[in-house]
């Protein structure tokens, strides 16, 4: 039980995939201007980085390593996680037409978000045992989640205050984006 808190913690928050390892930025850039839109695109990254560090785990230690066919597994993770997309953007389409609708281009993005296969390669190398990857997995997602849901707050109060015309929109936004991403640094010091 210690070692699955430690990989939590250390998944959500001192290797924060987007505000440490700055690793899938363009959703947190895009998206996470509306707090509906945050949480869908994050509950939806949530069940793909969670069933894709299961599956790649299965096909990494299954497949891949007794074949000898290590070298293919970039290109058989993004088949993977194309796949996953695919469905969950078929499952939002007809269960959730609006939210299907406000994530627009960003849910075919999930395929080529960095973080997705990040976790995916990181769970199939670097865990011992399948729960082990998909608890990593699933807590790497949750510090997507996370990050997205904090900047969102951080857009949102940033819409009430006054910049000078060069800072408004985009370039106050990166300033808060690296000043969170400063905060999140602050658990790098934590030894676990």
């Amino acid at each position: 039980m210690k070692d699955l808190l430690l990989l939590s913690l250390n998944a959500i928050l001192i290797e924060n995939v987007i505000l440490v390892k700055c690793i899938g930025i363009c959703p947190f850039l895009g998206v996470a201007k509306k707090t509906s839109t945050a949480c869908g695109m994050g509950l939806a990254v949530l069940f793909v980085v969670t069933f894709s560090s299961f599956v790649t785990w299965l096909f990494q230690h299954w497949v891949l390593a007794p074949l000898g066919l290590e070298y293919l597994q970039t290109v058989a993770f993004i088949l993977i996680i194309a796949s996953l997309v695919q469905l969950t953007e078929m499952v939002l389409k007809r269960f959730m037409p609006p939210l299907y609708e406000a994530l627009g281009i960003y849910l075919p993005l999930i395929t080529t978000n960095c973080a997705v296969l990040y976790a995916a390669l990181n769970g199939a190398r670097d865990m011992g045992s399948l729960f082990s990857a998909t608890v990593n997995g699933f807590m790497t997602a949750a510090g997507f989640l996370l990050a997205l849901l904090l900047f969102n707050g951080v857009h949102q109060r940033l819409q009430q205050c006054e910049f000078p015309p060069s800072l408004k929109g985009v370039p106050a936004e990166l300033i808060s984006a690296g000043l969170l991403s400063m905060a999140f640094m602050g658990f790098q010091g934590f030894s676990l």
